[in-house]
């Protein structure tokens, strides 16, 4: 598919590097790829990018923002186990329904690109779900890692092909594992010797939020 020459901007290439990404791949989009795209030569890129990395992270960026937005409305007016699964359930989808950008936000970003991206917005999400279920420093921590590595894990394999072989659907044990890690953070295991401290601070790929693994 190609885009019309006339009116190329920064947002115009970005976007159509996170669509390339979703139709070809995520290690499919390079300058020379999104030249062809626009029917331009490489190099009229280059005043809008730098190069394949930098078309690659604000990719990245794009993702995290429409991630952020998609958790945020979806969010609204819940809590608890409702929240819980209404986060669980956006990141899914938009994973199933945008594997390249997905792709994109496992990058690791610099700590200045990272604190500049919409990061902050996914830790503190996720942070304030589990403050529903009453979890502080240091047991928020461990209880993110677990939740992203849940999802992650689940997303990825799902997405290779992984639950294919069994009659039983990943919806419905998608749904089932979700019952169990609300089981879980309503029953958080004490720690006697937990010391409690406050949360360390938040990058878009640190293991404070779900948009990276840890």
């Amino acid at each position: 598919m190609h885009v019309a020459r006339a009116g190329v901007t920064t947002e115009r290439l970005t976007l159509a590097a996170a669509e390339l990404a979703d139709e070809a791949g995520f290690e499919n989009v390079t300058v020379s790829a999104l030249a062809r795209r626009f029917g331009v030569k490489d190099a009229s890129l280059y005043s809008h990018i730098r190069n394949a990395q930098d078309l690659r992270i604000k990719v990245a960026l794009l993702a995290l923002e429409e991630l952020a937005d998609r958790v945020a409305d979806s969010l609204a007016g819940r809590a608890g186990k409702d929240a819980l699964v209404a986060f669980a359930n956006a990141y899914r989808d938009y994973a199933k329904q945008h594997p390249g950008r997905y792709a994109a936000m496992q990058q690791d970003l610099d700590p200045e690109t990272a604190a500049a991206s919409a990061g902050g917005r996914h830790a503190e999400m996720t942070r304030a779900i589990l403050r529903g279920y009453q979890l502080s420093e240091p047991d928020q921590t461990d209880a993110v890692r677990m939740m992203h590595s849940t999802f992650h894990g689940y997303v990825s394999l799902e997405r290779t092909g992984g639950f294919r072989h069994h009659p039983r659907t990943a919806d419905v044990s998608w749904s089932r594992t979700l019952d169990a890690l609300d089981t879980l953070l309503r029953n958080w295991p004490a720690t006697s010797t937990a010391v409690r401290t406050p949360p360390p601070p938040v990058s878009a790929t640190s293991d404070t939020d779900l948009s990276s693994p840890a």
